[in-house]
């Protein structure tokens, strides 16, 4: 009876690793031989633990991430230029504890938005928020948001998120107010968040898509300054994925 209370009181307090780890050990006798420490100590645990992968599924679903890739597929055998080296330090996520930005640059199939999904998720795994969009979709959102009078609240969304992934950047050549709703994104998180960029389009000729100079000039400053880069070559990935390797890198 008590120990059914005091399952009945952790739920309440929502200690809900603690009430699962509980009712194994009434259900489990040889655990009864343990030392009340040992006993608390397996409930702690388990209640961090539970909190852990709680916290995780909410940033992975927060994340929107476009794959569900993970840093330990990562393909290295096919040559597109990607060392182990430098991806040894980004799959750590001290870029983004650091507040510094990463820039995928490379030709259509050769896995820049499954890379990026990738450290989105190793991101994820060490409790940082992310959010994967297209550059495209970026701008859409902050178009319709001037106009629902949402603009200032979206801004500073974003500008809270540790890391932000803006894929496919330079398809389209940017409007004037295009280029200054990016700058007000890019300007927010230069110096105090990170930002992860993938284009195929080369860096070199960034400044032609955003159109009015002056503001490509600012965007470029912050957002090419300082930034890591990976720069890939080769041809497309994607001739060799099958059905049962969509998972996969790329996907």
């Amino acid at each position: 009876m008590l120990a059914q209370q005091t399952l009945q009181t952790l739920r309440r307090l929502k200690l809900t690793g603690m009430a699962d780890a509980l009712e194994q050990q009434i259900a489990q006798p040889q655990t009864h031989a343990l030392s009340f420490e040992e006993r608390i100590g397996l409930l702690i645990d388990r209640e961090l633990t539970s909190r852990d992968n709680r916290r995780l599924t909410r940033l992975l679903r927060a994340a929107k991430l476009k794959h569900p890739a993970c840093v330990e597929d990562i393909n290295y055998r096919h040559s597109r230029g990607l060392q182990r080296a430098p991806m040894a330090s980004l799959v750590t996520s001290d870029w983004v504890r650091q507040r510094q930005s990463l820039l995928i640059v490379g030709p259509t199939g050769c896995g820049k938005t499954w890379l990026a999904c990738a450290l989105g998720n190793a991101a994820c795994r060490q409790g940082l928020s992310v959010l994967y969009l297209r550059a495209t979709r970026l701008l859409d959102d902050l178009r319709i948001a001037h106009a629902d009078g949402s603009y200032t609240k979206k801004l500073a969304y974003l500008a809270k998120l540790d890391l932000l992934i803006l894929d496919d950047w330079g398809l389209q050549k940017l409007t004037r107010a295009q280029a200054q709703d990016l700058l007000e994104v890019v300007d927010d998180r230069h110096g105090a968040r990170s930002l992860l960029i993938t284009s195929q389009l080369p860096i070199e000729h960034w400044h032609d898509t955003l159109g009015d100079p002056t503001l490509a000039d600012a965007i470029l400053d912050r957002v090419c300054h300082s930034s890591h880069k990976l720069l890939l070559t080769g041809e497309s990935m994607r001739k060799n994925t099958t059905k049962t390797d969509k998972n996969l890198d790329p996907s």
